[in-house]
């Protein structure tokens, strides 16, 4: 009677995934701080988010309260750096709480706007058919409107207010990223890992919000940047046409008090120019610098 010999079992060689990812987190965070473009932007951005969080501890009391003698032009009086408008009240405390404003405003909307266009542009580029016909001839419907004009319509319908502001902004905005996402969830779809889901039983639901979309977001957060910067762009514009909630600074609105005194204080409208200009540039570097890392053509 022969004995067979018993055989090893093999156990498979099991992939380190939490490893693999663990580095992938490191050459992407080398990433960032290895780019200047997005080290710039960010740094910019961080003071005024310092400056928008704190203006309360920095200039307590109304920023509106009349506290100083009218027109005093920067460097006149130590006690207001950058002077005082027509009414007495301090510039540079109306800066700092107009940070505030125009940086909600531009999160508002562009929240508003990323949500929209992503849950039309993921129906549109999953189902395909009819309903992307439907949804791209909408998309191309909100495009053909001037979003400036779109804005003001709908401001002009409701009482001017920050919220009601920050809804119409993010309302003319959203096809932009409808159709960066459309055209993701259209590459996308009939890949690897979507078919394995499908095949796992995954509903179309789990498939969009699980498999497709995290993949489908590094175009939408460059845009995002984008979004923000046109958001205080377009509030400030609208302010400067004295559309804006009487009752919040903004830098739109100082400009647009400080149209009169255009001449003879030139200042009123510079400053606040010069911090939208700044604080364009820096969402514009950052944009410039995600997308130069999280391109997948130059991905670490």
């Amino acid at each position: 009677m022969s004995v067979q010999a018993e055989q090893p079992v093999v156990v498979p060689a099991r992939t380190d995934t939490s490893g693999r990812a663990a580095s992938r987190r490191r050459r992407r965070l080398r990433a960032f701080l290895r780019n200047p473009t997005f080290i710039a932007g960010a740094g910019i951005l961080a003071v005024f988010v310092l400056l928008a969080l704190f203006a309360g501890l920095l200039f307590p009391g109304d920023p509106q309260d009349m506290v100083g003698q009218p027109l005093l032009w920067p460097g006149q009086d130590a006690e207001f750096p950058l002077g005082t408008d027509s009414l007495g009240r301090d510039v540079l405390a109306q800066l700092v709480y107009g940070t505030r404003a125009s940086l909600l405003v531009g999160v508002a909307s562009a929240a508003i706007g990323l949500a929209i266009g992503m849950a039309v542009g993921s129906l549109a580029g999953f189902f395909g058919g009819w309903v992307d016909t439907v949804l791209t001839r909408l998309i191309e419907l909100f495009q053909t409107t001037p979003t400036f004009i779109l804005v003001i319509v709908i401001v002009a319908i409701a009482e001017p207010s920050m919220p009601m502001i920050a809804l119409a902004i993010g309302l003319a905005s959203w096809p932009t990223v409808a159709r960066l996402v459309r055209a993701q969830f259209r590459s996308l779809r009939e890949s690897d890992f979507v078919m394995a889901a499908r095949s796992l039983g995954y509903s179309r639901l789990r498939i969009i919000v699980q498999e497709i979309l995290p993949n489908a977001l590094p175009p939408v957060i460059v845009a995002a940047s984008v979004m923000i910067a046109n958001a205080i762009l377009t509030e400030a514009g609208l302010s400067f046409l004295n559309m804006r909630d009487p009752n919040v600074v903004s830098w739109g609105g100082m400009i647009g008090d400080g149209r009169d005194q255009l001449r003879t204080a030139w200042f009123l409208t510079a400053l606040p120019g010069a911090t939208i200009a700044l604080a364009v540039l820096s969402l514009n570097l950052v944009g410039d610098g995600l997308n130069e890392i999280l391109n997948p053509r130059t991905e670490p």
